[in-house]
């Protein structure tokens, strides 16, 4: 069982944010605070259809800050993007970056700027501490609500060849500041904006359990999983309520600081191996993992689930009852079926759960999980 003394030494590290309706029409004024004379506008084509890019793009103009668009985004964003990215960076020579989306586009803008800085490949940063020298000046202004990687010191980024999710862990990734607007968020579809708060519930509940988790992490973890359980579902029901979509994306924001100073746990090392080796999308593979995870780990951290049980079912008693509570919410958000729908096999297991035992996010997991657990866990998750 962890022991935690609320006297450790702890730090704590996040960007400035700025949140609000319209906070996305201030990127131009920041970009010019920020001394940007041409910007590298980061998106993904999905964004730009809806008109965000487009939005932001103007705010630049009004600010005579020019700019050149990168749209050559997926999801799971490839590290042959990421360096398609800095060449383009570096060929327009642009001195800052907006990254206007959800997760993929803000990875890899934070990808091209550290490629950029360093002029080395982007996959030589796995790991924690590794960037020598911090990217360009970075403006987030996120599309979704459950990411949070415009607040937080990690990136992820697909290794093609490998198949497989690294890591980069680096104060240098905090980016400068973050526009959080409700209003981009209306565009999200039912699927998206589910799979994006299971993503932000996942921070939150693997960042309360931590082994690296503070009293600072603490109060934000919580009220993200609060606002989430409050404000989900009805926000998938009426998408159009700003109000609803400012409490997804203010979970987001609580649980980005979370995580960004306490990390992650199984569920996202089990979930990165995932995505690089099947493209899943992220939030739907922390979905079906999550209340699996929380069965394995529950004998680690009994109190601190039991407290996550208090917001999700506050007249249950017994352990088994949070687990079922993750697993009915998630089923009630429309996501349903397991991993063997996405084509996950017996075979293909023993390897994954090799992968996710490396995983950086496994080292403040509560419980230290054996290969064999980790097997276990998938194949109940399939």
């Amino acid at each position: 069982m962890i022991q935690r003394n609320q006297l450790d030494l702890r730090k704590f590290v996040a960007p400035e944010f700025i949140c609000g309706y319209g906070a996305l029409h201030l990127a131009g004024r920041y970009a010019r605070n920020f001394g940007m004379k041409r910007v590298l506008l980061v998106t993904d084509r999905g964004v730009r259809a809806a008109g965000w890019a487009d939005a932001v793009g103007e705010s630049l103009a009004e600010a005579g800050v020019s700019f050149t668009i990168f749209d050559a985004v997926s999801v799971n964003p490839r590290s042959r993007q990421v360096m398609a990215g800095m060449e383009v960076y570096r060929s327009e020579e642009c001195n800052g970056i907006v990254a206007v989306g959800g997760e993929s586009p803000m990875d890899c803008a934070k990808g091209i700027g550290i490629a950029s800085s360093n002029m080395r490949d982007i996959l030589t940063f796995e790991g924690v501490d590794r960037v020598l020298v911090p990217g360009p000046p970075l403006i987030c202004i996120p599309t979704t609500a459950g990411s949070s990687a415009d607040v937080s010191q990690f990136a992820i980024v697909t290794d093609e060849e490998k198949k497989r999710k690294i890591a980069i862990i680096s104060k240098t990734l905090v980016p400068d500041i973050s526009l959080l607007d409700p209003e981009p968020l209306t565009t999200m579809s039912p699927e998206l904006t589910a799979d994006t708060g299971m993503d932000a519930l996942t921070h939150a509940v693997e960042t309360y359990v931590s082994n690296a988790s503070s009293p600072m992490t603490d109060m934000h973890a919580l009220e993200a999983i609060r606002l989430i359980q409050s404000a989900l579902p009805a926000a998938i029901e009426e998408p159009g309520d700003l109000d609803l979509r400012f409490s997804t994306l203010l979970a987001s924001l609580h649980a980005g600081l979370a995580f960004s100073n306490a990390s992650l746990g199984a569920v996202h090392a089990m979930a990165h191996v995932l995505g690089g080796a099947c493209d899943l999308a992220h939030g739907r593979c922390n979905a079906l993992l999550l209340e699996h995870v929380i069965s394995a780990n529950y004998e680690a951290a009994p109190d601190r689930y039991d407290r996550i049980r208090e917001i999700f079912s506050p007249e249950a008693g017994d352990r088994s009852s949070l687990p079922e509570g993750i697993a009915a919410f998630r089923r009630s958000l429309g996501i349903t079926g397991t991993l063997a729908g996405f084509g996950i096999n017996k075979e293909m297991i023993p390897a994954f759960a090799r992968q996710a035992y490396a995983d950086p996010c496994m080292v403040t997991n509560p419980r230290r999980l054996t290969c064999e657990e980790i097997e276990r866990i998938y194949e109940s998750a399939s």
